[in-house]
């Protein structure tokens, strides 16, 4: 498989077959990803592998927080803090596509609120990956943590496995390292669901748009 091929077969994958995955195999994505670039070979990727009844424990710490109603506090500010267009109308399309998939009216609170619960639980993929960050790091580095979770979904494409970055595994931080004993100064990035993909499953059936090159590009020549 090339790169390009790679590119356009990934996608976000919201539900997983209950099969599981080999330590090699992960192994062998994350080997494969540490080879992304990074300022001046800063590396300042930290990766939680939380497979098993670790990530059951987790997922329900994260899960319970959610539907107790207690509030998400990221360790850094993700989403703008005002939406302006186009990112406000493709952010709602987003949406509408994933609840038009699976059926899910507009006020059906209940199944929206269990469709937003199942990020928690990584959409109960087997393997949940969890990305953290030094506290001296700064802004650079999310650049360079970008290229290292994209090398990583490529690379699982070509092991067969499906994924879906999540920003929701980030949201509880603290939970996740008292869960997994890293330091309280340490930044909870996001997460990652890695598994086989269910592909009946109606979720995993619709693609969100891409902008045209034209779109985002500029040429300059004289």
């Amino acid at each position: 498989m090339d790169v390009k091929q790679a590119l356009l077969e990934r996608k976000s994958t919201r539900a997983f077959l209950d099969k599981p995955v080999s330590m090699e195999a992960v192994n062998n994505i994350l080997d494969a990803a540490r080879h992304a670039p990074s300022g001046a070979n800063t590396q300042p990727w930290q990766v939680a592998v939380v497979t098993g009844g670790r990530k059951q424990q987790l997922q329900k710490q994260f899960e319970d927080a959610f539907r107790s109603g207690i509030k998400p506090a990221m360790n850094y500010q993700y989403y703008p803090r005002e939406w302006q267009e186009p990112y406000q109308s493709r952010r709602r399309a987003c949406g509408l596509q994933l609840y038009e998939a699976l059926g899910i009216a507009r006020d059906d609170k209940q199944r929206r609120l269990d469709q937003w619960a199942a990020n928690y639980r990584a959409f109960d993929a087997p393997v949940m990956l969890i990305f953290l960050m030094r506290p001296e790091m700064e802004t650079g580095s999310f650049m360079d943590y970008g290229m290292f979770l994209q090398s990583l979904m490529l690379t699982a494409v070509e092991e067969g496995l499906a994924t879906c970055p999540q920003a929701a595994l980030g949201e509880y931080p603290d939970i996740v390292k008292q869960a997994l004993d890293y330091p309280e100064d340490y930044s909870v990035l996001c997460g990652m669901a890695l598994g086989y993909e269910d592909t009946g499953a109606a979720v995993n059936s619709y693609r969100t748009p891409r902008e045209e090159v034209s779109g985002f590009t500029r040429y300059y020549d004289e």
